[in-house]
């Protein structure tokens, strides 16, 4: 039987620089759905990616004296990076400057520009560099960006524009046709009441003013806005063409069963998006989950508040699955969560170290302790044990239930209480009474393979949302991972297998006092100035002069045309140096480091007016000038750029 298709997105990550937990938390929830899809069978495509074009890429990138495709480069491999931290399992990673993106993009803008939903025109308004986008005077809050709250220029620009009206009427149609289309419903209610029934305006889909995106095909001075090139990665990526040759995966895989994306650009996903596949004829993604933010404790991250937290800091304290769990874990459906050092720490003893990590460990050692190791299951059965079995038995429909509405958070909080069922079934059956007792040695072996049955069940359940911790608690108990068609059955962990000898501490508690120490000693490292790449040496400073003393100094460019050893001399040498229409013979204690023929050519700075001088028998006019290391090597101090002999140097 072919498996059901399932083809899930992520927004792509802008490359302006290092993305923080709450870009990263996107990843990771995309990543647990996938690999829940996965474990029900389901074929899956998973692709994210980053967004790499725009004016503020082009200026970051002059900023920091590079091209804009090597600042790019840059950052989408820092964002790879983060996203391989995290254990995400995505199949494609695009990139907007990919060649066949770009060939498509500039295809489609052609396509729509034929058909005439695009037409050229002048834009005239308020913009918002970061956001990239134009705003209306009465848009705005407060003057500034209604999205990001920045400062927004007034700007006037030949554009390329999309006629949005044309295809409103059918979009409206279509979302109160399909309920599941926009979630949560919020979402939908926002979309409907503030943009979709007050009336499009016609959207703006080229920019002349930067050069930094896909150049217009048949007008090269436009540059593809940023939206039409960006959210057509999730069909140009599975391989459609608008010459009408796409791929056998693209008519596989579209319609994309779920875009995964931020609240923060919802509008773009669920209208200008369904509109511009309206243009293209092509089908609309089954359904747009619009997540809530992870906001630091004292509000939304950003680097001006200098209260950004980022991912690989957070692993390095807790580890990739603490993380993950966290992320998952504390975020509501629909409303905003929060992270702080301290709510970490919190989770990490109670829900991790205590309520998961010591009830592996104590079964592990009991089974250890009681029966070398050997888990066997003599069928002794008691009342007590069926509230265990009908909590482990039904954790896989009550997750599935939960992940099929994208309540990610409420599934895993289904599988952590089967754990918790654990911990009290432990409780109420003593098994350190029970060894007591030798004829009570079949019950307390029926209660410990009844735990590790449990605890196989969870583990495996736990898979898509922590998967190294999922794989080592298996491990450890000798199991084998289930697959979800059987987690609804009890008692298939074979009688007579053996847990590790050496059970693995899998969470440490952590004590917040340190660990914001810690936090605290990294800032205060991260705040000392950068130190030197290469060594430096400090002199002791000489008396201060005024500028009327470095005024009377004449430094000059000059060339060497001629340099010849002084013979009475093991550390001499007499160059003849052009200074403008003049030459001087200056001598300089530099044979060590240079040979006459290095010298030749060579574009030195000189100072001319010091008083001449005679060294070993040859007359000097002046004084080439050096800089020494601490261990005595020279170098000639010369221009950066190529300058005239006798230019001034001031």
């Amino acid at each position: 039987m072919e498996k059901q298709k399932y083809y899930i997105t992520t927004a792509i990550a802008y490359t302006s620089g290092k993305p923080h937990i709450g870009n990263t938390y996107e990843i990771v929830l995309a990543d647990a759905i996938a690999r829940f899809k996965r474990m029900q069978g389901y074929d899956v495509f998973f692709q994210t990616g980053t967004d790499e074009h725009g004016q503020k890429i082009e200026e970051k990138a002059k900023e920091a004296g590079v091209t804009p495709k090597e600042f790019v480069d840059n950052v989408a491999g820092e964002i790879r990076r983060i996203w391989d931290l995290m254990n995400t399992s995505y199949d494609k990673f695009i990139r907007t400057t990919d060649a066949d993106h770009e060939a498509q993009v500039q295809k489609i803008f052609k396509k729509l520009y034929d058909q005439g939903d695009i037409y050229k025109g002048y834009y005239e308004g308020m913009y918002c560099t970061p956001c990239e986008s134009f705003f209306t005077e009465s848009q705005l809050v407060d003057g500034k960006c209604p999205d990001c709250g920045r400062e927004v220029k007034p700007a006037r620009e030949e554009a390329y524009f999309f006629k949005m009206s044309k295809y409103a009427d059918r979009l409206i149609e279509h979302i109160n046709s399909h309920p599941e289309f926009i979630q949560p419903v919020s979402r939908k209610n926002e979309m409907m009441n503030n943009f979709l029934l007050p009336g499009l305006q016609d959207l703006c889909v080229s920019r002349t003013s930067f050069s930094w995106g896909i150049p217009v095909s048949f007008d090269p001075k436009h540059v593809t806005y940023v939206w039409l090139d960006a959210l057509t990665n999730y069909i140009t990526g599975i391989g459609y063409n608008c010459d009408g040759e796409s791929t056998e995966q693209f008519k596989k895989d579209w319609p994309a069963d779920l875009h995964l994306i931020g609240k923060d650009i919802i509008r773009f996903h669920t209208i200008y998006w369904p509109i511009f596949l309206m243009a293209l004829d092509l089908p609309l993604p089954k359904q747009v989950f619009g997540h809530p933010w992870l906001l630091q404790g004292d509000g939304k991250m950003s680097k001006s508040k200098g209260n950004v937290l980022y991912a690989d800091e957070l692993v390095e304290m807790f580890g990739v699955d603490a993380v993950r769990y966290f992320v998952l874990h504390e975020m509501p459906f629909d409303n905003d969560g929060v992270i702080t050092w301290e709510l970490m720490v919190e989770r990490m003893n109670s829900e991790l170290a205590n309520t998961l990590g010591n009830l592996v460990n104590r079964t592990v050692s009991m089974s250890n302790k009681y029966f070398g190791g050997v888990v066997s299951n003599p069928g002794f059965m008691e009342p007590l044990d069926r509230e265990l079995r009908e909590t482990a038995v039904s954790t896989a429909q009550k997750a599935a239930d939960k992940m099929e509405e994208l309540r990610v958070a409420d599934a895993m909080t289904e599988i952590f209480a089967l754990f918790k069922r654990c911990n009290k079934y432990i409780d109420e059956t003593m098994p350190w009474v029970l060894a007591k007792d030798e004829s009570k040695k079949d019950r307390l072996a029926t209660v410990l393979y009844n735990l590790v049955e449990g605890i196989s069940i969870g583990a495996s359940l736990l898979e898509p949302f922590m998967p190294e911790t999922s794989a080592k608690i298996l491990e450890q108990l000798g199991a084998k991972k289930r697959s979800i068609e059987v987690m609804n059955m009890f008692g298939l962990y074979q009688s007579g297998q053996k847990v590790t000898e050496k059970p693995e501490i899998l969470f440490a508690r952590l004590d917040v006092n340190e660990v914001l120490a810690k936090v605290e000693e990294k800032k205060a490292q991260e705040a000392q100035p950068e130190k030197p790449k290469e060594p430096v040496i400090d002199l002791e400073p000489k008396e201060e002069i005024t500028f009327d003393d470095f005024g009377r100094l004449q430094f000059q460019v000059g060339e060497i045309i001629a340099c010849e050893a002084v013979k009475k001399s093991k550390k001499l040498l007499c160059s003849q140096v052009r200074i403008g229409s003049q030459v001087k013979q200056i001598v300089s204690g530099i044979k060590a480091h240079y040979t006459p023929e290095e010298m030749v050519g060579k574009k030195v700075m000189v100072l001319v007016n010091l008083k001449p001088a005679t060294l070993a028998g040859v007359k000097s006019e002046g004084m080439l000038l050096c800089a020494e290391d601490a261990d005595g090597n020279l170098a000639l101090v010369v221009p950066e750029k190529a300058m005239p002999a006798g230019a001034e140097i001031c």
